[in-house]
């Protein structure tokens, strides 16, 4: 596969770790669970088992490479102390089509290491479009992070939180129904501080690449 050619955003140098995690959680508080974008994060947040890990990588195969690191430090942690992670990379893959298509080698190295049915990675982006839809849509907003982050999830999780919910297959679709209701002034007012998530590169008007699958 040829190399993925990673640039990184403008005026992205001047931010640090904390400042990259700090926007990260405010957006986990504020859309994620304040939107109840998923009905079972607050819990897992709130008890602290959220590892928040900032990538330093500039190339797609360095980001690989901790990939693999950061699945295997999940596997060999015990669920109480790290149920998830969230591994995000301000530096490489600020492209949207270029990270839509780093998302198969994702789920190719989870086969790799003998993790499927583990652990999944799904995927948020400044640009996240779901397939079938336009760039300005606000339900691209469900997966929408201020940096591009990899989600690492435990399958086990999964299924014992959506063994709570009455209806998991209502979720995405109730998602829409609510971001559509908030409209795009009502997102932004989320973030009246200026610390809007997806900031970190806005869609541009070419077409995308387009992933149809749930964060």
């Amino acid at each position: 596969m040829a190399p993925l050619d990673c640039r990184r955003p403008h005026g992205i140098f001047a931010i640090n770790h904390d400042d990259i995690i700090d926007a990260t959680r405010r957006w986990v508080e504020r859309a994620v669970i304040g939107l109840e974008l998923c009905p079972f994060a607050e819990s897992v947040y709130r008890a602290d088992r959220v590892r928040f890990r900032v990538s330093e990588q500039r190339s797609a195969a360095g980001l690989l490479e901790e990939l693999r690191s950061e699945l295997g430090h999940l596997n060999g942690a015990q669920a109480r102390d790290c149920e998830t992670t969230l591994l995000i990379h301000p530096w490489v893959l600020n492209d949207f089509i270029e990270f839509n298509d780093f998302l198969q080698i994702c789920d190719d190295t989870v086969v790799d290491l003998d993790l499927e049915g583990e652990i999944q990675v799904a995927s948020f982006h400044p640009q996240y479009q779901f397939a079938g839809t336009q760039a300005e849509d606000i339900e691209n907003h469900t997966n929408r992070s201020p940096y591009p982050t990899l989600h690492l999830l435990r399958e086990a999780s999964i299924e014992r939180a959506l063994a709570a919910v009455p209806n998991p297959d209502a979720i995405y679709e109730n998602n829409i129904l609510r971001l559509r209701a908030l409209g795009i002034e009502g997102w932004r007012a989320l973030w009246g501080d200026g610390g809007e998530a997806g900031h970190g590169a806005g869609p541009t008007d070419r077409d995308r690449g387009q992933r149809d699958r749930d964060g």
